[in-house]
């Protein structure tokens, strides 16, 4: 089941997240995030009018996905980036397909005009899933991020969605 974000999925939210800030080079934070965290992201991403779901597997939230302003300028108002993640054990089922084109569907019916999303590189998963919902590459930043040791890239990927 795929529905809106509640602030009570907050802490199972961080769950999911908090190994990939510790683990990985996805995402480009170092530093785990609380529950309160959490809770003051969706709130900001709510007062934007801005879709923030999760997806449930037997009841309970094995993903989330969100869309937030891609920058703070006025000219950038109706470009959003989105971010997507899973628990790992929910992988290769098809789930973040689902919650994906969900989130795509929420920002159809929103202010949005484009969606953009930097994808750690490489990652073939995650480039997998945007070419698969209709994103196309626009670019790549080379080195853009240093993270555990290592130079990453940052695969661009943009989708229009009014």
């Amino acid at each position: 089941m795929i529905r809106p974000a509640t602030l009570a999925d907050a802490a199972r939210i961080a769950e999911i997240y908090n190994p990939y800030v510790t683990d990985t080079v996805i995402t480009f934070e170092t530093e785990t995030v609380t529950a309160s965290d959490i809770k003051a992201r969706m709130k900001s991403v709510w007062d934007k009018d801005l879709p923030y779901l999760v997806i449930e597997d037997a009841g309970r939230v094995v993903g989330f996905a969100y869309a937030a302003p891609y920058r703070p300028k006025a000219a950038y108002l109706h470009s959003v980036e989105t971010t997507i993640y899973l628990d790992p054990a929910a992988s290769g089922r098809g789930l973040g397909g689902r919650l994906y084109r969900a989130l795509i569907v929420a920002l159809r019916a929103s202010h949005a005009h484009t969606a953009i999303s930097l994808i750690a590189l490489p990652n073939e998963a995650s480039v997998a899933l945007q070419l698969a919902t209709g994103w196309r590459e626009v670019g790549v930043l080379r080195e853009a991020g240093q993270k555990l040791g290592r130079w990453i890239d940052v695969g661009y990927f943009q989708l229009d969605v009014s």
